[in-house]
Protein backbone atom coordinates (compact mmCIF):
# COMPACT_ATOMS: atom_id res chain seq x y z
CA UNK A 1 0.00 0.00 0.00
CA UNK A 2 1.43 3.68 -1.38
CA UNK A 3 -0.54 6.28 -0.64
CA UNK A 4 1.83 8.68 -1.74
CA UNK A 5 -0.11 11.38 -3.98
CA UNK A 6 0.89 10.97 -8.13
CA UNK A 7 2.56 13.76 -9.97
CA UNK A 8 -1.37 13.50 -11.52
CA UNK A 9 -3.19 14.11 -8.32
CA UNK A 10 -0.73 16.48 -6.88
CA UNK A 11 -1.25 18.41 -10.48
CA UNK A 12 -4.89 18.07 -10.13
CA UNK A 13 -4.85 19.10 -6.03
CA UNK A 14 -2.98 22.28 -7.24
CA UNK A 15 -5.54 22.82 -10.15
CA UNK A 16 -8.80 22.22 -7.91
CA UNK A 17 -7.67 24.10 -4.81
CA UNK A 18 -7.09 27.62 -7.32
CA UNK A 19 -9.95 27.41 -8.50
CA UNK A 20 -11.72 26.60 -5.16
CA UNK A 21 -9.74 30.12 -4.04
CA UNK A 22 -10.40 31.88 -6.91
CA UNK A 23 -14.24 31.04 -7.75
CA UNK A 24 -16.26 29.33 -4.97
CA UNK A 25 -14.22 30.73 -1.86
CA UNK A 26 -14.89 34.19 -2.97
CA UNK A 27 -19.18 33.51 -4.10
CA UNK A 28 -19.61 31.72 -0.58
CA UNK A 29 -21.57 34.44 1.22
CA UNK A 30 -23.27 35.14 -2.09
CA UNK A 31 -24.53 31.63 -2.24
CA UNK A 32 -25.76 31.66 1.55
CA UNK A 33 -27.22 35.17 0.64
CA UNK A 34 -29.71 33.42 -2.08
CA UNK A 35 -30.34 30.50 -0.03
CA UNK A 36 -31.63 32.65 2.94
CA UNK A 37 -33.65 34.20 0.66
CA UNK A 38 -35.76 31.25 -0.60
CA UNK A 39 -33.54 30.95 -4.05
CA UNK A 40 -31.37 28.07 -5.28
CA UNK A 41 -28.90 30.10 -6.78
CA UNK A 42 -28.74 28.37 -10.38
CA UNK A 43 -27.05 31.28 -12.03
CA UNK A 44 -24.38 31.29 -10.20
CA UNK A 45 -23.68 27.36 -9.61
CA UNK A 46 -24.39 27.17 -13.77
CA UNK A 47 -21.29 29.92 -13.96
CA UNK A 48 -19.01 27.90 -11.72
CA UNK A 49 -19.67 24.41 -13.39
CA UNK A 50 -19.44 26.26 -17.17
CA UNK A 51 -15.79 27.27 -15.48
CA UNK A 52 -14.96 23.97 -13.95
CA UNK A 53 -15.85 21.83 -16.90
CA UNK A 54 -13.62 24.32 -19.18
CA UNK A 55 -10.37 23.58 -16.72
CA UNK A 56 -11.05 19.55 -17.10
CA UNK A 57 -12.38 19.89 -13.16
CA UNK A 58 -15.46 17.52 -14.19
CA UNK A 59 -16.87 13.77 -13.37
CA UNK A 60 -13.76 12.99 -11.21
CA UNK A 61 -15.54 10.47 -9.30
CA UNK A 62 -15.97 7.23 -11.84
CA UNK A 63 -13.33 4.79 -12.00
CA UNK A 64 -14.96 3.49 -15.02
CA UNK A 65 -15.33 6.17 -16.83
CA UNK A 66 -15.12 5.94 -20.69
CA UNK A 67 -13.04 7.50 -23.11
CA UNK A 68 -15.60 9.13 -24.85
CA UNK A 69 -17.50 10.46 -21.65
CA UNK A 70 -17.26 13.72 -19.94
CA UNK A 71 -14.79 14.18 -17.66
CA UNK A 72 -11.29 12.80 -16.02
CA UNK A 73 -11.09 9.01 -15.13
CA UNK A 74 -9.54 8.17 -11.57
CA UNK A 75 -9.50 6.10 -9.24
CA UNK A 76 -11.18 6.08 -5.61
CA UNK A 77 -7.46 6.40 -4.47
CA UNK A 78 -6.70 9.33 -6.60
CA UNK A 79 -9.96 11.00 -6.22
CA UNK A 80 -9.95 10.96 -2.39
CA UNK A 81 -7.72 13.87 -1.80
CA UNK A 82 -9.85 15.86 -4.49
CA UNK A 83 -13.09 15.21 -2.58
CA UNK A 84 -11.37 16.13 0.47
CA UNK A 85 -10.87 19.75 -1.20
CA UNK A 86 -14.19 19.81 -2.27
CA UNK A 87 -15.87 19.10 0.76
CA UNK A 88 -14.54 22.03 2.73
CA UNK A 89 -17.52 24.14 1.09
CA UNK A 90 -19.94 21.84 1.48
CA UNK A 91 -22.08 22.68 -1.75
CA UNK A 92 -18.84 23.25 -4.11
CA UNK A 93 -19.11 19.26 -5.20
CA UNK A 94 -22.27 20.23 -7.25
CA UNK A 95 -19.80 23.01 -9.58
CA UNK A 96 -17.50 19.52 -10.97
CA UNK A 97 -20.46 17.58 -11.24
CA UNK A 98 -19.39 15.20 -7.91
CA UNK A 99 -22.33 16.03 -5.92
CA UNK A 100 -24.46 13.48 -4.47
CA UNK A 101 -26.90 12.00 -4.79
CA UNK A 102 -25.54 12.49 -8.78
CA UNK A 103 -22.46 10.17 -8.47
CA UNK A 104 -24.22 7.25 -6.84
CA UNK A 105 -27.07 7.41 -9.62
CA UNK A 106 -24.17 7.63 -11.83
CA UNK A 107 -22.64 4.83 -10.74
CA UNK A 108 -25.71 2.79 -11.00
CA UNK A 109 -26.73 3.75 -14.42
CA UNK A 110 -23.56 3.49 -15.67
CA UNK A 111 -23.18 -0.13 -14.88
CA UNK A 112 -27.03 -0.87 -15.31
CA UNK A 113 -28.48 1.56 -18.03
CA UNK A 114 -29.93 0.23 -21.02
CA UNK A 115 -29.01 2.24 -23.96
CA UNK A 116 -32.04 3.99 -24.00
CA UNK A 117 -32.24 5.17 -20.19
CA UNK A 118 -28.17 5.92 -20.74
CA UNK A 119 -29.52 8.49 -23.71
CA UNK A 120 -32.24 9.49 -21.82
CA UNK A 121 -31.34 9.93 -18.24
CA UNK A 122 -27.06 9.73 -17.42
CA UNK A 123 -25.60 11.60 -20.34
CA UNK A 124 -27.49 14.80 -19.32
CA UNK A 125 -26.44 13.50 -15.99
CA UNK A 126 -23.16 13.32 -17.07
CA UNK A 127 -23.25 16.80 -18.66
CA UNK A 128 -24.33 18.27 -15.43
CA UNK A 129 -27.61 19.46 -17.38
CA UNK A 130 -29.86 17.92 -14.74
CA UNK A 131 -30.17 16.95 -11.17
CA UNK A 132 -31.44 13.69 -9.59
CA UNK A 133 -32.50 11.86 -6.55
CA UNK A 134 -32.68 8.68 -5.04
CA UNK A 135 -35.97 6.95 -2.61
CA UNK A 136 -35.06 4.52 -0.80
CA UNK A 137 -35.26 5.60 3.11
CA UNK A 138 -39.27 5.11 4.51
CA UNK A 139 -41.40 7.04 7.34
CA UNK A 140 -42.78 4.17 8.91
CA UNK A 141 -40.40 1.06 8.93
CA UNK A 142 -36.75 0.67 10.37
CA UNK A 143 -35.01 1.69 6.73
CA UNK A 144 -31.94 0.47 8.13
CA UNK A 145 -32.98 -3.00 6.95
CA UNK A 146 -34.00 -3.00 3.44
CA UNK A 147 -36.57 -5.80 3.51
CA UNK A 148 -38.77 -3.69 5.58
CA UNK A 149 -39.24 -1.57 2.62
CA UNK A 150 -42.40 -1.52 1.81
CA UNK A 151 -43.23 0.89 -1.33
CA UNK A 152 -44.68 -1.34 -4.34
CA UNK A 153 -43.63 -1.74 -7.54
CA UNK A 154 -46.15 -3.71 -9.25
CA UNK A 155 -45.94 -4.76 -13.00
CA UNK A 156 -49.42 -3.58 -14.82
CA UNK A 157 -49.20 -4.56 -18.47
CA UNK A 158 -46.25 -1.92 -20.42
CA UNK A 159 -45.72 -0.35 -17.04
CA UNK A 160 -45.32 -0.39 -13.55
CA UNK A 161 -47.26 1.31 -10.89
CA UNK A 162 -45.11 3.08 -7.87
CA UNK A 163 -46.97 3.25 -4.42
CA UNK A 164 -45.67 4.54 -1.45
CA UNK A 165 -44.14 7.47 0.85
CA UNK A 166 -40.08 7.86 0.75
CA UNK A 167 -38.69 10.50 3.00
CA UNK A 168 -35.30 11.92 3.50
CA UNK A 169 -35.35 11.89 -0.64
CA UNK A 170 -32.24 14.45 -0.89
CA UNK A 171 -32.48 17.03 -4.21
CA UNK A 172 -35.93 16.74 -4.80
CA UNK A 173 -36.48 20.52 -4.39
CA UNK A 174 -33.47 21.16 -6.58
CA UNK A 175 -35.05 23.39 -9.51
CA UNK A 176 -33.11 21.14 -11.88
CA UNK A 177 -34.46 17.27 -10.67
CA UNK A 178 -35.85 15.58 -13.58
CA UNK A 179 -35.96 11.61 -12.09
CA UNK A 180 -36.00 9.53 -8.84
CA UNK A 181 -34.60 5.99 -8.61
CA UNK A 182 -36.96 4.62 -6.56
CA UNK A 183 -36.43 0.90 -4.24
CA UNK A 184 -39.21 -0.74 -3.85
CA UNK A 185 -41.16 -4.27 -3.59
CA UNK A 186 -42.00 -5.81 -6.96
CA UNK A 187 -42.54 -9.05 -5.60
CA UNK A 188 -45.44 -9.71 -2.91
CA UNK A 189 -45.20 -13.52 -1.81
CA UNK A 190 -44.16 -13.20 1.62
CA UNK A 191 -42.22 -16.74 1.23
CA UNK A 192 -39.88 -15.49 -1.31
CA UNK A 193 -36.49 -14.41 -1.17
CA UNK A 194 -36.46 -11.55 0.76
CA UNK A 195 -33.32 -10.40 -1.02
CA UNK A 196 -34.97 -10.99 -4.50
CA UNK A 197 -38.08 -9.50 -3.76
CA UNK A 198 -37.00 -5.49 -4.40
CA UNK A 199 -36.25 -3.72 -7.83
CA UNK A 200 -35.54 -0.09 -8.59
CA UNK A 201 -37.41 1.95 -11.35
CA UNK A 202 -36.46 5.77 -12.63
CA UNK A 203 -39.34 7.71 -12.25
CA UNK A 204 -39.71 11.17 -13.61
CA UNK A 205 -40.16 13.56 -10.99
CA UNK A 206 -43.04 15.26 -13.01
CA UNK A 207 -45.07 11.95 -13.26
CA UNK A 208 -48.62 12.49 -12.39
CA UNK A 209 -49.27 11.01 -8.66
CA UNK A 210 -45.60 12.21 -7.66
CA UNK A 211 -45.70 14.81 -4.62
CA UNK A 212 -43.00 16.72 -2.85
CA UNK A 213 -44.93 16.98 0.79
CA UNK A 214 -42.43 18.74 2.99
CA UNK A 215 -38.85 19.47 2.81
CA UNK A 216 -37.53 17.89 5.92
CA UNK A 217 -35.23 20.06 8.62
CA UNK A 218 -31.93 18.64 9.63
CA UNK A 219 -31.16 19.45 13.10
CA UNK A 220 -33.38 22.09 12.21
CA UNK A 221 -32.05 23.53 8.98
CA UNK A 222 -33.24 23.68 5.99
CA UNK A 223 -31.58 22.34 2.98
CA UNK A 224 -32.20 24.73 0.08
CA UNK A 225 -32.22 21.80 -2.63
CA UNK A 226 -34.44 19.96 0.13
CA UNK A 227 -34.27 16.70 2.28
CA UNK A 228 -37.74 15.62 1.48
CA UNK A 229 -40.43 13.40 2.47
CA UNK A 230 -42.49 11.98 -1.35
CA UNK A 231 -45.09 10.73 -2.28
CA UNK A 232 -45.51 8.22 -4.77
CA UNK A 233 -49.45 7.88 -5.06
CA UNK A 234 -50.05 4.89 -8.33
CA UNK A 235 -47.21 6.45 -10.00
CA UNK A 236 -47.64 4.61 -13.35
CA UNK A 237 -44.16 4.30 -15.21
CA UNK A 238 -43.01 2.72 -18.32
CA UNK A 239 -41.37 -0.93 -17.92
CA UNK A 240 -38.60 0.15 -19.78
CA UNK A 241 -37.88 2.50 -16.44
CA UNK A 242 -36.46 -0.81 -14.67
CA UNK A 243 -33.05 -0.54 -13.81
CA UNK A 244 -31.38 -4.17 -14.27
CA UNK A 245 -33.75 -7.00 -13.62
CA UNK A 246 -36.43 -7.13 -11.75
CA UNK A 247 -35.76 -8.28 -8.48
CA UNK A 248 -32.78 -6.95 -8.10
CA UNK A 249 -32.90 -3.90 -6.14
CA UNK A 250 -30.39 -5.39 -3.57
CA UNK A 251 -27.64 -6.16 -5.90
CA UNK A 252 -27.77 -2.61 -7.21
CA UNK A 253 -28.34 -0.59 -4.14
CA UNK A 254 -25.33 -2.53 -2.98
CA UNK A 255 -23.37 -1.81 -6.17
CA UNK A 256 -24.40 2.01 -5.46
CA UNK A 257 -24.33 2.39 -2.05
CA UNK A 258 -19.99 1.21 -1.76
CA UNK A 259 -18.79 4.35 -3.44
CA UNK A 260 -21.25 6.64 -1.99
CA UNK A 261 -20.23 6.06 1.63
CA UNK A 262 -16.60 6.90 0.75
CA UNK A 263 -17.81 9.55 -1.19
CA UNK A 264 -19.41 11.17 2.03
CA UNK A 265 -15.91 10.11 3.90
CA UNK A 266 -13.45 11.88 1.62
CA UNK A 267 -15.77 15.58 2.15
CA UNK A 268 -16.07 14.81 5.68
CA UNK A 269 -12.35 14.74 6.11
CA UNK A 270 -12.60 18.07 4.89
CA UNK A 271 -15.04 19.42 6.55
CA UNK A 272 -12.98 17.86 9.74
CA UNK A 273 -10.25 20.25 8.74
CA UNK A 274 -12.51 23.37 8.72
CA UNK A 275 -13.46 23.08 11.63
CA UNK A 276 -9.86 22.60 12.96
CA UNK A 277 -8.70 25.47 11.16
CA UNK A 278 -11.43 27.48 12.47
CA UNK A 279 -10.65 26.21 15.99
CA UNK A 280 -6.90 26.95 15.71
CA UNK A 281 -7.89 30.64 14.60
CA UNK A 282 -9.87 31.25 17.25
CA UNK A 283 -7.79 30.34 19.95
CA UNK A 284 -5.00 31.99 18.70
CA UNK A 285 -7.37 35.34 18.41
CA UNK A 286 -9.69 34.81 21.22
CA UNK A 287 -8.94 36.08 25.25
CA UNK A 288 -10.00 34.83 28.38
CA UNK A 289 -9.04 35.85 31.72
CA UNK A 290 -5.85 37.80 29.89
CA UNK A 291 -4.64 34.54 28.38
CA UNK A 292 -5.28 33.43 24.38
CA UNK A 293 -7.46 30.25 24.15
CA UNK A 294 -4.47 28.66 22.52
CA UNK A 295 -2.60 29.00 25.86
CA UNK A 296 -4.74 26.90 27.97
CA UNK A 297 -4.01 23.19 28.43
CA UNK A 298 -7.55 21.64 27.21
CA UNK A 299 -7.46 23.50 24.07
CA UNK A 300 -4.19 22.24 23.16
CA UNK A 301 -5.36 18.76 23.84
CA UNK A 302 -8.34 19.12 21.47
CA UNK A 303 -6.06 20.65 18.86
CA UNK A 304 -3.66 17.81 18.82
CA UNK A 305 -6.07 14.82 19.10
CA UNK A 306 -7.72 16.59 16.31
CA UNK A 307 -4.92 16.60 14.26
CA UNK A 308 -3.85 12.95 14.91
CA UNK A 309 -7.70 12.19 14.95
CA UNK A 310 -8.10 13.49 11.28
CA UNK A 311 -5.12 12.04 9.88
CA UNK A 312 -5.82 8.72 11.29
CA UNK A 313 -9.22 9.09 9.48
CA UNK A 314 -7.60 10.15 6.32
CA UNK A 315 -5.31 6.86 5.83
CA UNK A 316 -8.26 4.79 6.90
CA UNK A 317 -10.31 6.56 4.16
CA UNK A 318 -7.55 5.82 1.89
CA UNK A 319 -6.68 2.25 2.50
CA UNK A 320 -10.60 1.38 1.82
CA UNK A 321 -10.64 3.54 -1.66
CA UNK A 322 -7.22 1.28 -2.27
CA UNK A 323 -9.10 -1.97 -1.65
CA UNK A 324 -12.15 -0.99 -3.75
CA UNK A 325 -9.08 -0.15 -6.12
CA UNK A 326 -7.29 -3.34 -5.72
CA UNK A 327 -9.79 -5.91 -4.66
CA UNK A 328 -13.47 -4.33 -5.72
CA UNK A 329 -16.24 -2.72 -3.70
CA UNK A 330 -17.14 -5.82 -2.26
CA UNK A 331 -14.16 -7.05 -1.02
CA UNK A 332 -13.61 -3.28 0.80
CA UNK A 333 -17.13 -3.65 2.56
CA UNK A 334 -15.66 -3.79 5.96
CA UNK A 335 -13.08 -1.29 5.55
CA UNK A 336 -16.12 0.93 3.99
CA UNK A 337 -18.13 0.02 6.84
CA UNK A 338 -15.53 1.25 9.29
CA UNK A 339 -14.53 4.50 7.91
CA UNK A 340 -18.13 5.40 7.69
CA UNK A 341 -18.34 5.24 11.31
CA UNK A 342 -15.01 7.02 11.98
CA UNK A 343 -14.95 9.44 9.95
CA UNK A 344 -18.71 10.38 10.46
CA UNK A 345 -18.35 10.18 14.27
CA UNK A 346 -14.85 12.44 14.01
CA UNK A 347 -17.14 15.39 12.62
CA UNK A 348 -18.97 15.93 15.31
CA UNK A 349 -16.33 15.51 17.79
CA UNK A 350 -14.13 18.25 16.62
CA UNK A 351 -17.05 20.60 15.21
CA UNK A 352 -18.52 20.23 18.85
CA UNK A 353 -14.96 21.19 20.11
CA UNK A 354 -14.41 24.17 17.72
CA UNK A 355 -18.09 25.24 19.03
CA UNK A 356 -16.85 25.48 22.32
CA UNK A 357 -13.50 27.11 21.45
CA UNK A 358 -15.94 29.65 19.41
CA UNK A 359 -18.68 30.22 22.42
CA UNK A 360 -22.27 31.44 21.24
CA UNK A 361 -20.64 32.55 17.60
CA UNK A 362 -20.30 28.77 16.85
CA UNK A 363 -24.09 27.96 17.43
CA UNK A 364 -25.15 30.70 15.16
CA UNK A 365 -24.87 30.96 11.12
CA UNK A 366 -22.14 33.24 11.26
CA UNK A 367 -19.63 30.45 11.24
CA UNK A 368 -20.02 27.17 8.81
CA UNK A 369 -19.78 24.84 12.49
CA UNK A 370 -23.18 24.84 13.05
CA UNK A 371 -23.29 23.31 9.84
CA UNK A 372 -20.40 20.97 9.97
CA UNK A 373 -21.59 19.56 13.02
CA UNK A 374 -25.48 18.73 11.82
CA UNK A 375 -24.49 17.27 8.81
CA UNK A 376 -22.21 14.80 10.38
CA UNK A 377 -24.54 14.02 13.00
CA UNK A 378 -26.65 13.34 9.46
CA UNK A 379 -23.81 11.30 8.10
CA UNK A 380 -24.27 8.62 11.04
CA UNK A 381 -27.53 7.69 9.80
CA UNK A 382 -27.03 8.46 5.50
CA UNK A 383 -26.54 5.34 3.69
CA UNK A 384 -26.66 2.90 6.86
CA UNK A 385 -26.60 3.99 10.76
CA UNK A 386 -23.33 3.28 12.86
CA UNK A 387 -25.03 0.34 14.24
CA UNK A 388 -25.23 -1.74 10.99
CA UNK A 389 -21.44 -0.88 10.17
CA UNK A 390 -20.19 -1.61 12.97
CA UNK A 391 -21.82 -5.08 13.07
CA UNK A 392 -20.36 -5.79 9.34
CA UNK A 393 -17.10 -4.72 11.11
CA UNK A 394 -17.57 -7.03 13.84
CA UNK A 395 -19.04 -10.00 11.55
CA UNK A 396 -15.74 -9.60 9.54
CA UNK A 397 -13.58 -10.08 13.02
CA UNK A 398 -15.46 -12.78 14.63
CA UNK A 399 -15.50 -14.37 11.26
CA UNK A 400 -11.46 -14.12 10.92
CA UNK A 401 -11.10 -15.79 14.67
CA UNK A 402 -13.41 -18.68 13.58
CA UNK A 403 -11.04 -19.81 11.11
CA UNK A 404 -9.91 -23.59 11.27
CA UNK A 405 -5.99 -23.03 11.88
CA UNK A 406 -6.59 -20.13 15.39
CA UNK A 407 -4.95 -20.22 17.84
CA UNK A 408 -6.37 -20.68 21.13
CA UNK A 409 -5.59 -18.48 24.26
CA UNK A 410 -4.59 -21.05 25.88
CA UNK A 411 -1.62 -21.28 23.45
CA UNK A 412 -0.95 -17.40 23.65
CA UNK A 413 -0.56 -18.02 27.32
CA UNK A 414 -3.84 -16.79 28.33
CA UNK A 415 -4.38 -18.48 31.74
CA UNK A 416 -7.35 -19.93 31.41
CA UNK A 417 -9.77 -20.31 34.89
CA UNK A 418 -9.33 -23.33 37.32
CA UNK A 419 -12.04 -26.08 36.70
CA UNK A 420 -12.83 -28.11 39.36
CA UNK A 421 -12.27 -31.73 39.21
CA UNK A 422 -15.84 -33.59 38.30
CA UNK A 423 -16.63 -36.01 41.36
CA UNK A 424 -15.36 -39.29 41.94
Amino acid sequence: MDFAYSARVEELRTRLQAFMDAHVQPTDVQWRAEVEAGRYPMTLIDGLKAKARAEGLWNLFLPALKADEPGTRLSNLEYAPLAEIMGRIYWSSEVFNCNAPDTGNMEILHMFATPEQRERWLVPLMNGEIRSCVGITEPGVASSDPTNLQTTIIRDGDDYIVTGRKWWTTGALHPNVKFCIVMGLSDLAEDADPHKRHSMIIVPMDAKGVTVMRNLPLLNHHSPEGHTETDFDAVRVPAANMLGEEGAGFALAQARLGPGRIHHCMRSIGQCEVALELMVERALERKAFNRNLSDYANVQDWIAEGRMEIDQARLLCLRAAWMMDTHGNKAARTEVSAIKVVATRLQTKIADRAMQVFGAAGLSNDTPLAFIYSWGRALRFIDGPDEVHLRAVARAEIKKRQGANRSTMAEQGVRVPYEKPAAS
